[in-house]
């Protein structure tokens, strides 16, 4: 069946809020079967809703609209989609004693105007709101079109959707066919260089598909299969998977849309019961702020430190001021030296070093970009040279990924 969605509301249009709800639900909805064709945005208009709902039951089975289902006078996407199919809005009783809850609890009146949040369709199906107080709607006359009103804060659009738009779509609109996803992901290739690699088998693809996407300092490859047999949709997916990791595995680091390299490297860290800390000159704590994102880091990283200038390499992990005035800051030297303290002074069995410029301007005779990343293990340490381009966020950014990715195979050498 072929859908789309249709956002409501000026601030998008405005630029106001990203639309984050439209990936959401197209994910979703491929993930069922269904055949995602077209994503609008409309303001808070009467007349060009009405437009945009004739164009879309013209080429679409279900249409999902999402926001303006809100107390105000501008929150139309109920009454403009009643009057199109023909509906009268009625009140939902659990709506309404969910939102005379709501205010019972919080000690304020209630105005009038929030009786408008639930408000639906006679002869629809109302959707419960968990976590806010507009009601959504499912509706659709036999052989018609369907329509799927959602909230528009994705705090309250997603659950109601997983926990009930999406069972009972199941239900009442069955799809043969749906699609099943597997997300492999690579650090220390491009997306050129990785295309290169796979073209014999992207140029051949049929199902699964498969599709690269370039994201800051990694590639991401989608792999997608349709199919009515779920086992054996995974049977296809596992041969593709292979015949990538053939030509390019050893770039491979983890599955996962939400996944990240700081956590595939806090999770071994935990597997391997090992501990890490960092010594940081050109990125300034950003390795380990990225670590810190890490829900349950605080059983392998204990803290780590900052040292950006010369005099407190010296001061913090020691570094000798000869060391500094024969090889620099940015140098093997001085990165090895800062790896090996970190770890000795901190007790973790690791100690990751970075040390370089991130620029725009010179140093020490250094282009920007210029860094040396070093780890340190059992007294022993190793260390290599980069050179990163493009601005110094994205130097900065790509000194930690090749450090997370550094101490990543570390781990995995570890018995």
């Amino acid at each position: 069946m072929k859908a789309e969605i249709i956002a409501v509301g000026t601030e998008i249009l405005l630029g106001q809020i990203t639309n984050t709800n439209a990936t959401f639900l197209s994910e979703e909805l491929a993930g069922m079967g269904f055949e995602v064709y077209h994503h609008s945005v409309v303001g808070d208009n009467r007349e060009r809703l009405m437009q945009l709902l004739q164009t879309a039951e013209s080429r679409s089975d279900l249409v999902v609209l999402c926001g303006g289902l809100g107390p105000t006078t501008d929150d139309l996407t109920k009454d403009v989609t009643a009057e199109f199919v023909g509906e009268d809005l009625v009140q939902d009783a659990a709506g309404l004693a969910n939102l005379e809850a709501f205010f019972a609890k919080a000690l304020r009146p209630m105005t009038p105007n929030n009786l408008r949040q639930v408000l639906v369709f006679e002869h629809g199906e109302a959707l419960p709101n968990e976590t806010g107080l507009a009601v959504g709607i499912f509706y659709q006359k036999p052989q018609q079109t369907a329509y799927l009103l959602l909230p528009g804060p994705p705090s309250e659009l997603k659950p109601m959707f997983l926990h009930h738009a999406k069972p009972l779509l199941a239900r009442q609109l069955p799809q043969h066919e749906h699609l099943l996803s597997r997300v492999l992901r690579f650090y220390g290739i491009g997306e050129s260089k990785l295309v290169t690699e796979l073209a014999e088998l992207i140029d051949n693809q049929s199902n699964p598909t498969i599709a690269p996407y370039a994201k800051p300092n990694e590639v991401t490859v989608r792999l997608t299969v349709k199919t009515n047999d779920e086992a054996a949709g995974e049977r296809l997916l596992a041969e593709t998977e292979a015949q990538i990791m053939n030509k390019v595995g050893a770039y491979f680091y983890g599955y996962g849309e939400e996944n990240s390299l700081e956590k595939v490297v806090v999770a071994l860290l935990k597997e391997k019961h090992k501990t890490v800390t960092a010594a940081e000159s050109l990125t300034c704590g950003l390795f380990q702020a990225t670590l810190g994102n890490v829900p349950g880091v605080s059983e392998v990283f204990a803290g780590g430190f900052v040292t950006y200038g010369a005099d407190t390499k010296e001061r913090f992990l020691g570094i000798s001021p000869e060391l500094v005035a024969k090889y620099g800051t940015v140098s093997r030297e001085c990165a090895e030296a800062m790896a090996l303290a970190a770890c000795e002074k901190a007790g973790a069995d690791f100690g990751v070093s970075f040390t370089g410029v991130a620029g725009p301007e010179e140093l020490e005779g250094q282009s920007a970009g210029t860094v040396w990343l070093a780890l340190a293990q059992a007294g022993e340490v190793e260390s290599r040279l980069y050179h990163f381009t493009r601005d110094r966020a994205y130097v900065r950014h790509s000194a930690v990924m090749a450090g997370l990715d550094l101490l990543r195979r570390a781990l995995l050498s570890e018995g």
